[in-house]
């Protein structure tokens, strides 16, 4: 088989006539991608003394898997040629490197530990159609995740055969016109569960409008570069990279309003499959391993912590780590995906092998559901899946294991629908960074949290969600609205007509202070500096991010269904406020706040102490508690620029007679001495 790295998204199963695209090559070939057994997976007890050196060859591995995938592609006239070339100079090669990287790995356990059996088997890869679905697996339960069995029914129809034979993109490694859904015609299949400790903490920590990126994984890859082979956004801990130790996370500055929340939350970026050259276009994990194209910056980041249907949630202990989802499901299977992709206005309907094409007027969101069990002992596990699990559909948590926070993610973007029928070229198509060998399938999509709350705020936030309450510093303005509940508009206009009378009023009492005495000439000219000053000031704060003409998007799957789109299209109507969706409710406010301490965060971090620099201090960790539910909706630094200054510049007309009657009372003073000046005058004449 061979790969076509260069074929545009409707080369293959369309008829097309040329395979010619932006990339400048013209070779046609079928779609093919490298598929190995995971080793990370099968190793789900590491003794604590192997663990570095095994993830750094686990990381080998990846690496390997990387170059061979990138040799297949470079291969592709050859494969058309010799059917035997792929298995003689990319398979077997790959074989023999992935063997002896599988006896390290066995020899670093066995000097501490038992031996790992069957290592060997799983060296071996396969060259397999990169256009096939993954095979079937078990899904998680169907409880707090999304049900991974329910994978491609809603969009597997979609795509009209396009993209069949061809691997597509900017860089020739995906995404194609198949693996993107209408989600109109996805019939809703989210439900929401209430239950015993029905709260919610949220914490706001931006959008990553500072430009926080690497292709490092802390989690799955410690110690190692380029250890995701692809690029995340990071938001809240400022300090996290391959080489972060826990004291550095500690000690480190935060994006996050509450600066007692420095954990680290970050996921793949999305890109535009535009031509765009970034930052990393000649770097591993970027351009080199074919993840290319313009990064997007989030529109909306809600970070919400929500209770268990059953009982009670707990602390999560300091430092504990999550991975939810599966970064090489498109060959692994989907047993451990948990991708879920929507648009605003219809966020009943998940798709989870597909990217949404949203209607004009909605944003694409993708969600995730992170695990809400933990085993009580452990902060990680060897293969970073054992130590926390999902509820099963009742929401029970499996034996020997106890209900904590559970942190939903929710991801707004300001993307269009790409144009499929021309492979993108009138308006690009999107995918999430990937490893290369995935082709940047949306099942793929995962995300990444490591618990860095210190203990009292830890502790209100499992108060908060076991008494039923809304809290956190996201939970004001970061709440998704309602449909039909946005009220962005209004705040938009109100300040309009107080911004204008400040600068006419003060010029009346103006001229006439230039007679009389000094007193009440203080007055006029002091009042028209408020009015003046605050409407200028306002303009810088949301400098940030990227704008876009979409409307609020509404974060209530329930509440949607098949008017979404109405309700979707409906702001627009008033013109781009796209930032007030995140702002939502109490319009700008929340944003300023929401910008302001996105600078500050950087500038101010807590030194928290950095108590457990050992992974397996899990108990000293259970102690503190802080459980709830956090929702933290970082405003769009995108639109406004030009509605913050008007809320900003501050209320109504009551307002604005309350700033000018001490110059209206002066002027009229001024007059009535003048009179008594002129009279007592006149009576000594």
């Amino acid at each position: 088989m061979a790969a076509n790295v260069y074929a545009s998204a409707t080369d293959g199963g369309s008829g097309g006539d040329s395979a010619q695209t932006r990339s400048g090559t013209g070779v046609r070939t079928a779609g093919a991608t490298i598929d190995c057994p995971d080793v990370g997976s099968k190793l789900t007890s590491v003794p604590e003394q192997a663990r570095g050196e095994v993830d750094k060859e686990l990381a080998l591995l990846d690496e390997q898997i990387a170059k061979a995938y990138q040799r297949l592609s470079e291969s592709a006239q050859q494969v058309q040629q010799d059917p035997g070339f792929a298995d003689n100079a990319v398979v077997n090669p790959l074989k023999e490197k992935r063997a002896a990287t599988l006896e390290r790995i066995a020899i670093a356990i066995d000097r501490v530990g038992d031996r790992p059996e069957g290592l060997e088997a799983l060296a071996a890869c396969t060259v397999e159609d990169g256009n096939e679905a993954p095979a079937p697996g078990e899904g998680q339960d169907g409880g707090d995740g999304q049900p991974a069995e329910e994978q491609g029914q809603a969009g597997q129809e979609q795509g009209n055969g396009q993209g069949q034979g061809a691997n597509g993109g900017q860089a020739g490694n995906g995404p194609v016109a198949a693996d993107f859904a209408d989600i109109k015609s996805v019939q809703p299949n989210a439900n929401d569960k209430g239950g015993a400790s029905g709260g919610s903490f949220a914490t706001s920590c931006g959008v990553n409008e500072n430009g926080l990126f690497n292709s490092d994984n802390i989690i799955a890859a410690p110690g190692v570069t380029n250890g995701a082979h692809h690029f995340h956004d990071y938001v809240g801990n400022q300090s996290n990279n391959a080489f972060a130790s826990d004291q550095d996370l500690a000690k480190a500055e935060t994006s996050c309003d509450d600066k007692g929340d420095k954990s680290s939350y970050y996921w793949p970026v999305v890109r535009l499959q535009n031509g765009a050259q970034e930052q990393d276009a000649q770097k591993p994990g970027g351009g080199i391993e074919g993840n290319a194209g313009e990064i997007v910056t989030p529109k909306q980041v809600t970070l919400t912590f929500v209770g268990n249907p059953r009982e009670k949630v707990t602390a999560m202990p300091r430092l504990l780590r999550i991975i939810t989802g599966d970064a090489k499901s498109f060959v692994n299977g989907p047993a451990n995906a948990n991708a879920s992709w929507s648009c605003t206005g219809f966020e009943d309907r998940q798709l989870k092998d597909k990217y949404p094409l949203c209607p004009q007027g909605s944003d694409v969101v993708r969600t995730f559901k992170f695990q809400s069990c933990w085993d009580g002992r452990n902060i990680d596990s060897a293969n970073h899946r054992t130590h926390v699990a999902f509820t099963d559909a009742a929401g029970n948590c499996p034996s020997g294991f106890r209900p904590i926070p559970q942190l939903v993610q929710r991801i707004v973007y300001d993307i269009d629908a790409p144009s499929l029928q021309d492979g993108g070229r009138t308006t690009p198509l999107f995918a999430v960074d990937s490893f290369p060998e995935q082709l940047h399938k949306p099942v793929t999509d995962h995300g990444d949290f490591i618990n860095i709350f210190d203990e009292d705020l830890m502790g209100e936030m499992v108060d908060c969600i076991n008494d039923g309450r809304q809290c956190g510093a996201g939970a004001d303005g970061g709440q998704d609205p309602a449909p039909g509940e946005e009220p962005q508009e209004e705040p938009t206009k109100t300040p309009e007509a107080p911004q204008e009378e400040p600068t006419q009023t003060p010029e009346a009492p103006q001229e006439e202070p230039t007679k009389t005495p000094e007193t009440p000439q203080e007055q006029p000219t002091k009042t028209p500096e408020t009015p003046q000053e605050q409407p200028t000031k306002k303009p810088d704060a949301p400098q940030n991010g990227n704008g876009g003409g979409k409307p609020a998007d509404n974060g209530d799957d329930s509440d949607n269904g098949d008017d979404g789109k109405g309700d979707a299209a409906e702001p627009p109507a008033d013109e781009p406020e796209p930032g007030d969706a995140s702002t939502t409710p109490g319009g700008a406010r929340p944003e300023v706040k929401a910008t302001a301490s996105a600078d500050s965060g950087n500038a101010a971090g807590q030194g928290g102490g950095s108590k457990n620099g050992d992974d397996e201090d899990a108990d000293g960790l259970g102690d503190s508690q802080a459980v709830g539910q956090a929702t933290s909706a970082a405003p769009t630094p995108s639109v406004p620029s030009r509605t913050e200054p008007q809320a900003v510049g501050g209320g109504g007309l009551a307002d604005t007679g309350a700033q000018l009657w001490p110059a209206a009372a002066g002027a009229v003073l001024v007059i009535a001495g003048f009179v008594v000046l002129r009279r007592v005058r006149r009576s000594h004449m």
